[in-house]
């Protein structure tokens, strides 16, 4: 039962029967108000109708039908305070726990979405840089997924750049490609070892030794045209990286539905090209070719420095889309990319989650899609910035010496301090109980601060038991669990409300329902995170206060037991959202 609907449906109804053709919001209130929602837009109205707010507000009160189920109160100086009966609080909960969807309600327009949120990078090892996308990103696929939209998940890897090159001719260099070059008979059998070596160290040399990145340069282009046996060892490169790429993501709970790269997407970077030169937006600068994607008040050139270089107002610089030598760029397989999506699928929107560093890019890209028609009239591209993971420091989280940590380093961390604290619980420590309440620990601990916000990540805090952590919340169901376990054979009747705990509980089941609209709305998972808290708080104090596998009364153990299942059945379709499990004991 959608609350909030049904109420500013009754108040737009007063409202037009007292002469004022308004809708009108509503919102919870704060339990420090003493009701449940609140209606404050009859201010607004004031100068429309040239009346006292208070009147205005009285009037629409006094024509709304008066019945058992919602009180409207109005307070100075014009707040339109709204009342839940238990009786109504009971109706929805009896519902909610029957509905399919737990009382739910879909969008009214799904829409066909893909959700791009991988970004790994054949030949390099994940790192905690691709964290918060995959962990953002499964979880907005959820959520959309939850409330109808049919999603596509895509990877989408780096595997067309120049890191290829640059792990290729570092390969070669070691001589590990022999075999595949002619110079030995005996095959060399590349590890995933070898690429995690290879690529640092060619990186490294790329800056320092400007031949090196030259032949990297014509080596990457080689593998994208294809030719063998640059081609070939390119396969088996992406083939091993893919193998390894998978497993960790799995660990995360992160799943896609496609495994494509920017390979995949290189068949279509002519036709790009093509289109964007058939509208005649393209143009050679410097023997490369470029789009102008600045808009009125970007890229106004200003003085310049003392060694001449330009400086510009607002930089927007032109997108390039093809290097002088004819190479394909990062730019080029992300525009070619979207119009291979948009040949394949009828698409309202492709989103993107990646952290601020690529603004630019993705501002670059879609205004060449758009310009040129690759991306049609009406559809939405966007892009999803996420913050930073950060240490105690206040800096992007890394190791003692300063490297980049790897991402199964961190889910290594994780797992084996979630270990340490069962341990100490005199819990379970097996290593899938661990490895479970870990990542938990460290999505909730995400996914409770705003997607585009800073964090600083804090172990200690996240696995907590208490508080408003990851654990704590797949404590709660484990206890439900175990409640329900004793009492096995009871199946609960018809829930009725005996004490304020119980109130309290169903108002924040109304209050988590209501927060999936507002994260699909903002794209960001914070809301439900504090609202899924909230439940589990309620849930405790009832708890707490009540012991329902010794109490009397079939009928109030009856309604008890039925709680507890709606209760569990909140949490655990919040959870599955933010891809949290919840381990059989804790």
């Amino acid at each position: 039962m959608n609350y909030i609907k049904t109420l500013e449906d009754l108040l737009q109804y007063g409202a037009k029967k007292a002469g004022y053709n308004e809708k009108l919001s509503v919102s919870f209130s704060d339990k420090k108000m003493g009701c449940d929602f609140q209606c404050n837009g009859v201010f607004a109205l004031t100068k429309k109708y040239g009346k006292n707010p208070f009147d205005i507000a009285n009037e629409i009160v006094n024509n709304i039908d008066k019945n058992d189920m919602f009180e409207f109160v109005v307070a100075r100086p014009a707040f339109i305070n709204i009342c839940i009966s238990d009786k109504a609080f009971a109706r929805g909960a009896n519902f909610m726990l029957e509905d399919e969807k737990g009382g739910l309600e879909k969008n009214e327009k799904p829409q066909k979405v893909i959700l791009d949120y991988g970004g790994a990078n054949v030949a390099k090892a994940l790192h905690i840089g691709h964290l918060r996308p995959a962990i953002i990103g499964e979880s907005l696929k959820r959520l959309y997924k939850l409330l109808g939209d049919e999603v596509t998940s895509d990877v989408h890897l780096g595997d067309w750049g120049l890191q290829m090159g640059l792990t290729e001719l570092q390969l070669f260099e070691e001589g590990k490609l022999d075999y595949y070059f002619g110079k030995s008979n005996q095959e060399y059998n590349l590890t995933i070892e070898d690429l995690n070596e290879a690529y640092p160290l060619a990186n490294k040399r790329k800056s320092a030794e400007e031949d090196f990145k030259k032949r990297a340069e014509e080596w990457t282009l080689k593998i994208q045209q294809k030719v063998s046996p640059y081609y070939d060892v390119y396969k088996i490169i992406r083939h091993l990286s893919v193998k390894e790429i998978s497993i960790n993501y799995s660990k995360l709970g992160a799943n896609f539905d496609l495994w494509y790269g920017e390979s995949d997407a290189s068949e279509y970077c002519s036709e790009a090209v093509e289109i964007i030169k058939s509208q005649g937006l393209a143009y050679e600068s410097e023997g490369a070719l470029v789009v102008d994607v600045a808009e009125e008040g970007e890229n106004i050139p200003t003085d310049k420095t003392e060694d001449g270089q330009q400086r510009f107002l607002n930089p927007m610089p032109p997108c390039l889309i093809q290097k002088s030598n004819g190479a394909d760029l990062y730019a080029t397989t992300d525009i070619a990319t979207i119009l291979m999506r948009n040949k394949m699928y009828k698409l309202d929107r492709i989103e993107y989650v990646t952290d601020g560093r690529q603004k630019m890019h993705f501002t670059q890209v879609f205004r060449v899609c758009k310009k040129s028609g690759i991306s049609p009239e009406g559809q939405q591209l966007v892009h999803i910035i996420n913050g930073t993971m950060n240490g105690k420091d206040g800096k992007p989280f890394k190791t003692r010496s300063g490297d980049t940590i790897k991402l199964e380093d961190i889910i290594g961390l994780l797992t084996e301090k979630a270990r340490e604290k069962l341990k100490s619980n005199n819990a379970s420590q097996d290593d899938d109980t661990a490895l479970i309440i870990g990542v938990g620990a460290m999505k909730f601990g995400d996914l409770s601060n705003t997607v585009s916000k800073d964090y600083v990540f804090d172990i200690d805090k996240f696995m907590s038991f208490e508080g408003k952590t990851g654990p704590y919340l797949q404590y709660t169901v484990v206890r439900i669990n175990s409640i329900l376990e004793k009492l096995e054979g009871k199946e609960g009747g018809e829930i009725h409300i005996y004490s304020e705990e119980e109130r309290d509980i169903i108002r924040n089941i109304v209050k988590l329902n209501s927060s999936y609209a507002v994260c699909y709305r903002e794209r960001s998972l914070n809301g439900l995170c504090n609202s899924l808290y909230d439940l589990a708080s309620a849930f405790s104090t009832f708890y707490n206060n009540h012991n329902v596998t010794n109490e009397s009364d079939e009928v109030k153990q009856n309604s008890y037991i039925s709680l507890l299942k709606l209760v569990r059945k909140k949490m655990l379709q919040a959870l599955d959202v933010l891809a949290i499990k919840v381990p059989k004991k804790m």
